[in-house]
């Protein structure tokens, strides 16, 4: 069965090349969001087995979401992306329970390698 992936960002564009990027490597997008408040609720209801999250969004931002997802399940695996320039969040994202990070913009590989060993995968 293929690993489920829940893909948030604000930039619909974005989520299109992570989606694309995942279904042509064999993984499942079990869902989208387009930010803090979405990503907990869809986390809520669809339970993916990891989650690629933005670290700037509005309504609520990755870190804050990352800290509520967290709460609701200490095992969740979430993968935070951000652009460059960003190093105290992405520091501040790992102490709070994210399992790695990659940095904007990004390659195909790079997240799917990400994914496999935040899954055990690799």
């Amino acid at each position: 069965m293929a690993s489920r992936v829940l893909i948030v960002d604000d930039l619909a564009f974005i989520k299109l090349i992570i989606k694309d990027t995942l279904e042509k490597t064999g993984f499942e997008v079990a869902g989208e969001a387009s930010n803090g408040v979405e990503a907990i609720e869809q986390y809520k209801r669809l339970r993916p087995d990891i989650v690629l999250m933005d670290i700037t969004m509005p309504k609520m931002d990755g870190i804050q979401a990352l800290q509520e997802i967290v709460k609701i399940d200490p095992q969740a695996k979430v993968i935070m992306c951000s652009a460059l320039g960003q190093q105290k969040l992405i520091i501040q994202s790992i102490q709070l329970g994210a399992k790695d990070f990659i940095v904007k913009p990004f390659k195909p590989e790079r997240i799917v390698g990400a994914i496999k060993k935040a899954l055990n995968m690799s």
